[in-house]
């Protein structure tokens, strides 16, 4: 259990995650789903959300707090804390871009025990969200959503998505429950990785809402409506990383320290010690990063949205490599169906596509590179 949560709070958080995933992550793993009242049940102690304050039934966590918590579900269950972050997304979502009615309206189900989805992906909108296409409509007292959305984490499970879409000349999001007529949910059939995350395609044919399912009116810029919830879903994703290193270093750790070959531990190979000492330098440095893009979260940093981005990039790459050599270490030991470095070298792949791919994340931090020297030279005496 991570030692700088708030206690009792963030333990008690903490050991309700262990509790209710227990030994079961393989087998959900396997059979590609969670039982849904353990999701229930995780989100009713408002552990899914834990950024919602305590008033809207939250656990009121800083950043830097939730994040240690998603890192500490993440290196349990890399599908679990896929859940968690798009729960978090879509109450971020409705915090930052609705207003108190509709906090009031949403917020207190979804740390009531129901589940949410945030859908930004279309078919020819992954990386390039201006290609959207779903469209978002007021029409007098109602608000019609049509349109499709792909890979949407969660959604196999959720009563209610947040939908991104155009609106006008700019975009809005709206608050689609499941249930409405017009929503159709398909599961992804066999995701390589997060297999028990609840990925679905979802289609929306001329769904029609009240109108103040609308999040905070029509036609915004859609770099500005999107950065938000972006930002928090790239910080959730970077600690559930931090998690997979953490899981893998343990698990390569005890291997390497109680396998013998040649005569001496496995770990005492230079070559064996090798993965260990980068695994440590991995974990370390994701968290590092983490850490950095919290503070900014937590003192409003103008600073948030790059740091997330060089978080997610940072702690995504680090547990891809990390995973990889720690099923190096493992071999056949963990190269079962479910094991722990196996599931984490599968969720780790995906976690450099998701909220921004490799390539996404190093143009923006490039591209903030280039502004810097542009500013610094224009401010020179």
């Amino acid at each position: 259990m991570p030692d700088d949560l708030p206690v009792p709070l963030g333990a008690s958080a903490a050991a309700a995650v262990a509790e209710a995933i227990g030994g079961h992550a393989a087998d959900w793993d396997r059979a590609g789903a969670v039982p849904i009242p353990v999701l229930r049940g995780l989100g009713a102690a408002g552990i899914l959300s834990a950024q919602v304050p305590a008033s809207y039934g939250g656990l009121g966590l800083s950043s830097a707090h939730n994040g240690e918590l998603t890192a500490h579900t993440g290196a349990l269950c890399g599908s679990v804390r896929s859940v968690m972050t798009s729960q978090g997304m879509a109450a971020w979502a409705i915090r930052r871009l609705g207003g108190p009615e509709q906090w009031k309206a949403h917020l207190p189900s979804l740390t009531g025990g129901a589940l949410a989805a945030v859908a930004f992906s279309e078919p020819e909108a992954g990386s390039d969200l201006g290609a959207m296409r779903t469209a978002i409509t007021v029409d007098g007292d109602s608000v019609v959503v049509d349109g499709a959305k792909v890979w949407v984490t969660a959604a196999a499970y959720a009563d209610l998505i947040v939908v991104f879409g155009a609106c006008g000349d700019g975009a809005a999001a709206a608050v689609v429950p499941t249930d409405t007529p017009g929503v159709r949910v398909r599961r992804v059939a066999h995701p390589m990785g997060c297999r028990a995350a609840g990925h679905a395609d979802v289609t929306f044919d001329r769904v029609r809402l009240p109108a103040d399912h609308l999040l905070g009116g029509s036609g915004r810029s859609l770099p500005l409506l999107v950065t938000s919830a972006l930002s928090y879903g790239r910080l959730s994703i970077a600690w559930g990383c931090a998690g997979i290193l953490r899981a893998c270093l343990a698990a390569a750790s005890a291997h390497a320290a109680s396998r013998r070959q040649f005569g001496k531990r496995l770990g005492d190979h230079q070559l064996v010690a090798r993965h260990l000492a980068e695994l440590v330098v991995a974990e370390r440095s994701a968290t590092r990063a983490c850490e950095h893009a919290s503070r900014c979260w937590d003192h409003s940093s103008p600073d948030l949205v790059i740091a997330a981005v060089l978080a997610k990039h940072t702690a995504a790459v680090q547990a891809a490599q990390g995973a990889a050599a720690a099923v190096q270490v493992l071999a056949s030991a963990g190269a079962g169906d479910g094991h722990v470095v196996a599931r984490a070298y599968r969720d780790a792949k995906l976690m450099e596509i998701i909220e921004g791919s490799n390539e996404i994340c190093q143009l923006i931090l490039a591209q903030h590179a280039l502004e810097t020297t542009t500013g610094m030279r224009a401010g020179a005496p």
